[in-house]
């Protein structure tokens, strides 16, 4: 429990503070005003200013914000450094900064791992890397540095063996695996399920894995081209939340993600960096989308005032945030909806 705690504060409190980071510092070079930066949401634990603006530290790290001046027009006390009397390109560049961090980020972190380790690649050894939580695998007590010595008799030498001697086993068939733990060989029997996503019956284990070292301009451009595949990755899932509206079941929100942190931190900390890596671009890509509320939808407003030539009406941008605030409301409600279901009914 203190390492899931842990791990999820480690991942929300990164993510967040470089996404408010993007909009504080590009507020500040255009001269805007930040009266707070905050870290966390509720009361303050640390509070301090620092010339004009506080910085502060509150309970519930799930979050953050910049408190800019003038961001409602009606209310702006800073006169020609509030946000709403800005350029609408300087407003642009700020609302769009959140977001650019979020895919700096994984940037960062990913040459990070291939500047002092390398890439890592599947190793050809049959030892177990990770078991998957709730499946057949971790039911019969595997672990994870497991070496695999046998299926059902046959000896296996290689992780291609491994899978290759699985390929003809059906769901709810029952195999025997023979493997040595340190130095003590066990059995187990383990009884695969069909993953409907993979096509094929699963045991729930992952190959082990080694790492290739690489250059700096190597691992610069490595990071660049995995974090580019990964967006394109996410932005295809997303489509075909709209093709299929079904796969909403795969949605995980603040529950499932403090889940899985503490799941991933128990693998050590080089997976820990990688998934605050996966979900800094997938913060990134939903701030992005042009739903009222969101990043996106801000910028959406503003594009519509630069070709209109005067901000969109009260009642428009008020109409607008309640459409966006219930479309965020029902998608909390399937995350949070599946969160339980994995964590009480699984």
């Amino acid at each position: 429990m203190i390492l899931t705690i842990a791990a999820a504060v480690f991942v929300f409190g990164l993510l967040v503070l470089v996404h408010e980071f993007g909009h504080f510092i590009t507020a500040k070079m255009t001269g805007m005003r930040v009266d707070e930066f905050a870290i966390g949401f509720g009361p303050k634990i640390i509070s301090r200013k620092y010339g004009e603006t506080v910085y502060s530290l509150r309970a519930v790290p799930l979050g953050g914000f910049n408190d800019i001046a003038g961001m409602d027009p009606d209310n702006n006390t800073a006169g020609e450094r509030g946000f709403c009397s800005k350029p609408v390109l300087s407003r642009m560049v700020v609302i769009l900064a959140g977001a650019t961090m979020n895919f700096i980020l994984p940037i960062v972190l990913f040459f990070t791992i291939y500047a002092t380790l390398g890439l890592s690649v599947p190793s050809t050894e049959p030892v177990i890397g990770a078991v998957i939580p709730g499946m057949s695998a971790e039911k019969a007590g595997l672990k994870a540095d497991d070496r695999i010595l046998s299926v059902d008799g046959q000896t296996v030498t290689t992780w291609k063996d491994f899978t290759d001697k699985l390929k003809g086993v059906e769901a709810g068939q029952n195999i025997l695996l023979r493997y040595k733990r340190v130095e003590e060989v066990n059995e187990v029997t383990v009884s695969p399920t069909f993953n409907k996503q993979e096509n094929r019956v699963l045991v729930g284990v992952q190959s082990s894995s080694v790492y290739e070292s690489k250059t700096l301009s190597e691992a610069f451009a490595l990071s660049i081209e995995h974090t580019k595949d990964i967006t394109l990755y996410m932005l295809d899932s997303i489509a075909q939340l709209f093709k299929e509206p079904e796969q909403t079941e795969n949605l995980a929100g603040p529950i499932g993600i403090i889940q899985m942190s503490g799941q991933v931190a128990e693998r050590g900390f080089i997976p820990l960096l990688n998934f605050a890596a996966l979900l800094s671009i997938n913060l990134g890509i939903i701030n992005l989308l042009p739903v009222p509320v969101l990043d996106g939808g801000h910028f959406v407003n503003l594009f519509i005032e630069a070709v209109r030539g005067k901000p969109l009406g009260t009642k428009a941008v008020v109409y607008t945030q309640r459409v966006g605030i219930a479309l965020l409301l029902m998608l909390m409600f399937f995350a949070t909806k599946n969160d339980l279901v994995r964590v009480f009914l699984k």
